[in-house]
């Protein structure tokens, strides 16, 4: 009995060790995604070959052929009611790195005193980046349209304060900026794309975290384009509505670029981590050349473009692809810039709350529920504030605010309103304001 016992003892040690030897699950850091942000300038909503919605065929372009862009949404998610923070450049600009609506930054239009402005905040796409992760590289490249260099919002490479005359534009000649122009390297297209490639390859080569922002100078006037691809619109059908052969041809070349960026991610085995996002920093002109009086503009099914609060001016492409979204698919959900910021972090694992400090939310959660949901805001609806006059367009300074399906426009010259349901009025064309007077004062 005793050595029996001694057995049983024996035993139950060696069961013991046994369990203390067992190997411990390594539970490993989650790696952190790559983000490219593909900013194109003056890109309306139907500028691409891509049908940012479902049901309406007129949201893709009936002239422009961006091949590269179809494949990026064929993986993607397309938002079909995105909205850039303001209908010109600069405002927007400042919206996607601040998370702020310009109405709060009081930044609405190109050229004006920034001062004001703290563009030492700490909240901005790059800073935020780098407190989740020290490792995270940045990086801009292209049009940056902000009055201080990108390294003071935290950029750790870019081309510097540039603007449309580093595009090749040509402020002084309205003669020039609608005649086409040759060139191998458009708009800066592809030496922009390449040092977004050169700058992608050495993180990859690293195995560091980035963010690279390629802000286009193209389509913005004055057209560019290489011979190669003007000559194959020589001979190709004009739509109806996008009838300019050389701004179609200088959107190909732009998409041509895109591709070789698209491509080379690819290669580099980083589609996997990476998120990508295609999108204009507002709505085309209204008509090429611009004029103020026209029937159906450029941007047609929506209203008028760029330099107004209309649907054309501010309701702009918007594709994203990358981890766990599925492919294919059109989200209804309205965003806008200021969204862009916490999306971004929230992405990257950021969960401490900003919504104090930003106008925005993150729509995180869309992109993994099929493209449905609501986005978590500091106020309710979007604000859009256009208080100046513009030569070519409205002529009339005006404020907006979208909340749900319903836009109210307020002008100041007179105090007029008008209220249009634009889900199913997406040309503003029914001013529903002398009918719904309980919805125009809410």
């Amino acid at each position: 009995m005793k050595n029996s016992h001694k057995l049983f003892v024996l035993i139950f040690l060696l069961g013991l060790l046994c369990i203390s030897c067992k190997p411990t699950k390594i539970v490993t850091k989650e790696k952190a995604p790559n983000f490219i942000l593909i900013l194109t300038d003056d890109q309306g909503w139907n500028g691409t070959s891509v049908q940012m919605m479902d049901e309406e065929l007129r949201s893709k372009s009936d002239y422009h052929q961006t091949p590269n862009v179809e494949a990026l949404a064929n993986r993607g998610m397309r938002f079909s009611s995105a909205y850039a923070s303001a209908p010109v450049c600069s405002p927007s600009r400042y919206g996607i790195q601040f998370g702020q609506t310009p109405a709060r930054l009081k930044m609405i239009r190109v050229g004006m005193n920034t001062n004001h402005i703290n563009h030492q905040t700490p909240f901005t796409i790059p800073k935020l980046l780098k407190k989740i992760d020290p490792n995270y590289k940045t990086a801009h490249y292209g049009k940056w349209g902000i009055d201080v260099d990108p390294s003071e919002l935290g950029y750790d490479e870019s081309d510097g304060i540039t603007g449309n005359k580093e595009g090749g534009f040509n402020y002084r000649s309205n003669k020039t900026q609608w005649k086409n122009t040759i060139s191998e390297d458009p708009k800066k297209i592809f030496s922009t794309t390449q040092k977004a490639i050169d700058f992608i390859e050495r993180q990859a080569k690293l195995e560091t975290p980035f963010f690279v922002q390629v802000s286009h100078y193209a389509v913005h006037a004055d057209l560019m384009m290489r011979k190669k691809t003007l000559d194959k619109y020589k001979e190709k059908e004009k739509g109806k509505y996008q009838n300019h052969p050389g701004f179609a041809v200088m959107t190909e070349d732009l998409d041509t670029g895109v591709g070789l960026l698209l491509d080379r991610v690819k290669e580099l085995g980083l589609e996997g981590d990476t998120y990508i996002i295609y999108t204009s920093d507002n709505g085309a002109v209204p008509v090429m050349p611009p004029r103020r009086f026209y029937k159906e503009g450029s941007n047609f099914p929506l209203s008028r473009g760029k330099w107004d609060a209309m649907e054309g001016g501010i309701r702009v492409p918007f594709i994203i692809a990358g981890p766990k979204i599925k492919p294919g698919i059109e989200s209804k959900t309205p965003i806008t810039f200021s969204d862009l910021l916490p999306s971004i972090v929230d992405l990257a694992g950021y969960k401490i709350p900003l919504k104090e400090y930003l106008d925005g939310g993150s729509f995180k959660n869309i992109l993994t529920q099929d493209g449905k949901g609501k986005v978590d805001r500091f106020s309710e609806g979007f604000i859009f504030h256009v208080p100046y006059k513009n030569g070519i367009a409205l002529k009339r300074p005006h404020s907006v605010i979208i909340k749900d399906e319903f836009k109210l426009i307020k002008f100041y010259d007179n105090d007029e309103r008008m209220l249009f349901n634009i889900k199913n009025d997406i040309g503003e064309k029914i001013n529903l304001a002398p009918s719904l007077s309980t919805k125009l004062k809410e």
